[in-house]
């Protein structure tokens, strides 16, 4: 059995950015609902559901990649 490390690394950095970004974010969207002077709420809402709406995306396509009865 041969193993291709140059795969699996591509593999595990590929996991580690996209983890990441989800992170960060999410951070973005429970930022954007504390509540701050001068921000408007309508907008911050909805900035926050935009990150949190993308974040969904991103899990939704994960589960998509890895559960095969979905393809």
């Amino acid at each position: 059995m041969d193993l291709e490390w140059s795969s699996l690394g591509e593999v595990v950095l590929v996991s580690i950015g996209a983890t990441v970004g989800v992170m960060i974010v999410f951070a973005l969207g429970v930022r954007a609902l504390s509540p701050q002077e001068g921000r408007p709420v309508a907008l911050s809402r909805a900035v926050a559901g935009l990150c949190f709406a993308a974040c969904a995306a991103a899990v939704g396509y994960g589960l998509y990649l890895i559960v095969p009865q979905f393809h």
